[in-house]
């Protein structure tokens, strides 16, 4: 992209969307699955679907993205260079977008596996998106950067894909949005080899609900509202959990997301490890917790902390200062309607019209570079 007034812009976008039409991962699963897997595939029906084909937006294959399975412009490679090309777009972050083999809805709105059954038929399937995701990453090399995905029912599969995924040319691995207590040191074998094979961790914004029965009708309502928090919430775990301590390598980002939150929940953070280590009432709290800890959750988030920004604004971008310029990556969203697409310059003018050209640079381009 080139401005009016100076060299051209490198845009690197850390937030795009990509998947398989349905019927396409079927090659990407053991022969042994084809016959259920045929069978779930018939049977296969997301809301989210017919939201998208009953919305008319000037461009047909422009659709909501929350389960976008019948937008081509998730898997048709070309289309997709082309769009990048148009947009100034030299290279994309890619997370999942359309539907794996057995998921019970779109990528987006499915949450983690709840039994043991159902977690063996959705790792096939996630695998099988990942194996497609690697070679759809190396149809135009250096141009996207894949998010392999993983589970964490089983560290020992989660583990062995994130190798392969190395191996194969991904370039991260994207954790569940709705898994808690990351702080636990269970997840110390994960954290290690993130740092093993140097891929960055990520999560993803995603609607979380709690729902126990069928009758709650606030649960999309109120999973909605608190996207930000569980899409944040991994921070204070990480680091008063001190996994940044015991992994002071480790990359994680946290995408599609805002940056205003960042700095009171840093500041929160902060007081609560000052806090721990007084005498009274906070070491009763918080003392066993940080007790260990050499570093402020603000010094953890600038070693070892990224935000890909897709949903942000002009007043956000002011607080970069505060925040840490270096930390903040923009994302376009492609191709969901709420990304930049096919907007992009114009989204751009408004959210860095006042910002120096140095710190737009790093904010589009050479953090990312840097993280990938």
């Amino acid at each position: 992209m080139k401005d009016s007034g100076s060299r051209p812009y490198v845009l690197i976008s850390t937030d795009a969307h990509a998947g398989a039409d349905l019927m396409g991962y079927k090659p990407y699963l053991p022969k042994a699955l084809h016959d259920e897997f045929d069978a779930w595939a018939a049977d296969f029906h997301d809301p989210w679907a017919d939201l998208d084909l009953e919305t008319h937006y000037d461009d047909a294959d422009v659709l909501m993205g929350r389960a976008s399975f019948v937008s081509r412009y998730s898997w048709e490679s070309e289309t997709r260079l082309e769009h990048m090309n148009a947009e100034g777009i030299a290279a994309e972050v890619v997370f999942p977008n359309t539907v794996p083999p057995f998921y019970p809805s779109g990528i987006i709105t499915a949450l983690a596996p709840r039994t043991e059954e159902e977690y063996r038929y959705r790792w096939e399937g996630i695998k099988a998106h990942n194996r497609w995701l690697a070679d759809f990453c190396a149809q135009v090399p250096g141009r996207r950067a894949g998010m392999a995905q993983v589970y964490l029912d089983d560290l020992d599969d989660a583990i062995a894909e994130m190798r392969w995924a190395s191996e194969a040319g991904l370039s991260g691995v994207l954790i569940p949005g709705d898994i808690g207590a990351l702080y636990d040191p269970c997840y110390d074998r994960l954290w290690a080899a993130s740092c093993d094979v140097g891929l960055p961790v990520h999560r993803h914004s995603i609607i979380v609900t709690e729902q126990t029965t069928g009758f709650a009708t606030a649960a999309a309502a109120v999973g909605a509202h608190e996207i930000q928090f569980w899409t944040g919430r991994a921070v204070s775990h990480l680091v008063l959990g001190g996994v940044f301590q015991r992994f002071p390598d480790m990359k994680f980002v946290i995408t599609e997301t805002g940056c205003a939150w960042v700095l009171p929940e840093l500041q929160k953070l902060d007081a609560e490890i000052r806090f721990g280590k007084s005498s009274g009432q906070g070491r009763m709290v918080f003392g066993q917790a940080v007790e260990g800890l050499d570093r402020s959750a603000t010094e953890c988030f600038r070693r070892n902390i990224w935000i890909g920004m897709s949903t942000v604004r002009p007043d956000e971008i002011a607080l970069r200062h505060d925040i840490d310029v270096d930390r903040l990556m923009w994302g376009a969203d492609y191709p969901h309607t709420e990304g930049s697409f096919p907007n992009t310059r114009l989204v751009l003018r408004l959210l860095f019209s006042n910002v120096p050209e140095d710190e737009v640079r790093v904010m589009t381009s050479t953090s990312a570079a840097d993280v990938y």
